[in-house]
Order: structure tokens, then sequence, then C-alpha cells
């Protein structure tokens, strides 16, 4: 949702005002072979190309299973998972990330909060952004499962067929935990002048390391003079 090309950076996500709260490094994964259907062969490259060949992934359990001998190293990895329930920790393998919450942030105004449909695919109209304005996107996400590792968001915009920006927040890693977790975007300004307004596509995806995709939203959102 954001109009500077080729965008990348590294801002983390936080949980109640706190930037390290369950933000840890990643363990062991391994390249599940998963990947991102794009219909913009661009987009598919660069998806291609981050892709990296990593160690076997294991379960929580398994990870405090290894070394349960080494009473400081446990305990480190218990301080890593928080308030998850190390005593009724599952096997599955997979981690599970859930997008619970999207909305817009500009300073001044209510927030625009965005429904989020099951299909990814909104109707119509999505938002309404004023020409020239500040804003920022704030989501909240689930994580749960295991961890999930070199968490990403990355968007893409069109308009008239032609793609005019491409934008890549790298999120991190994060442990499973009963709260939402919760990241805002840096600010960002929309363009502004006749032929910057008008209608807009573009698509927004939640990606960890593995080209797993978690949420992919495709939508239209208008430029305007002034808000809806």
């Amino acid at each position: 949702m954001g109009f500077d090309e080729n965008k990348e950076s590294g801002h983390n996500s936080d949980h109640g005002g706190e930037d390290h709260h369950h933000h840890v490094e990643p363990l062991s994964r391994h390249n599940s072979g998963s990947s991102v259907y794009a219909t913009d062969h661009e987009e598919e490259d660069e998806d291609h190309a981050t892709e990296l060949q990593l160690g076997p992934q294991c379960t929580l359990k398994e990870q405090l299973e290894k070394d349960k001998d080494d009473e400081s190293l446990r305990k480190w990895k218990e301080q890593l998972l928080g308030s998850v329930d190390v005593s009724n920790i599952g096997e599955i393998l997979e981690p599970e990330v859930k997008i619970t919450s999207l909305s817009i942030v500009s300073l001044g105004r209510d927030d625009i909060v965005l429904p989020i449909p099951k299909d990814g695919n909104p109707k119509g109209l999505w938002f309404t952004l004023k020409e020239g304005s500040h804003y920022r996107l704030k989501f909240t996400f689930e994580v749960s499962n295991n961890i999930v590792s070199g968490l990403k968001y990355t968007n893409t915009v069109w308009k008239t067929g032609v793609k005019v920006d491409s934008a890549k927040e790298m999120l991190g890693t994060f442990s499973p935990q009963l709260e939402p977790y919760t990241h805002e975007m840096p600010e960002e300004t929309t363009p502004s002048g006749m032929f910057a307004r008008g209608q807009y596509s573009a698509r927004s995806k939640f990606l960890d390391d593995d080209n797993k995709c978690y949420l992919e939203i495709n939508y239209i959102f208008d430029i305007k003079k002034e808000w809806a």
C-alpha cells in the first residue's frame, strides 16, 4: 500500500510496545517446497530468487527435547517461547499465521478498518486515500503450532495495467504465543496531482522464508482529492 518504488525495510513488530517481546532468531527450518502462485512474472521471479535451502524443520517439542540435559540452553529456549505452555506443546511441524486485523492509520483521522474476506478478494473498492496524505498500514497477527521464520509482507501496485510500485517489509521470526503480535509499517505518502488520482489494483501477501503464503489479498483502491 505504498508508493516508493522497490522499497525494502526491516522494522520489527511489537506487542504492547516492547520490540523484543518473543521476537526470536530462527532455530532450524527446511524448504518445504511450498510456493506462491503469482500472475506477475517479476514478482514470481523475485520470490524464487530469495528461496534458501535451510536445515531440517523440527516441532517445538523436538526443539526442547534436543537439549533437555543442558539446563541453561533449555531455559533459554523456554524463555523464547514466552507464554506458550511448554508442558502442553503439540507436535505440529508447520507453523500457522493468521492475520486478524488490517487498518490504515492517518494522524487526525479515525483508523480505516479493512475487512479481510476469506477468499482474499474484497468485492469492489476496498478503500480510498486522499492525495498527498500521510498514512501507515497497521496489522495484527497470531502465530501458533511452531516458530515462523522470516515472515515478510509484500505489496505490488498497478495502475491501468502498469506496475507503479513494489514494496517488501521484513517482519522477522516469531514464536507462538497467546496474545497477537502488532506491527505498523513505515509511514507512506500518497502521490498527488491529476495523474496520480484514479483507481489502482494491488496485491498484498504475507509469506515466510519457505515462501508459504498465509494470506494473499487482491484489491482495488482509489486516490482522490479528499478522503471518502
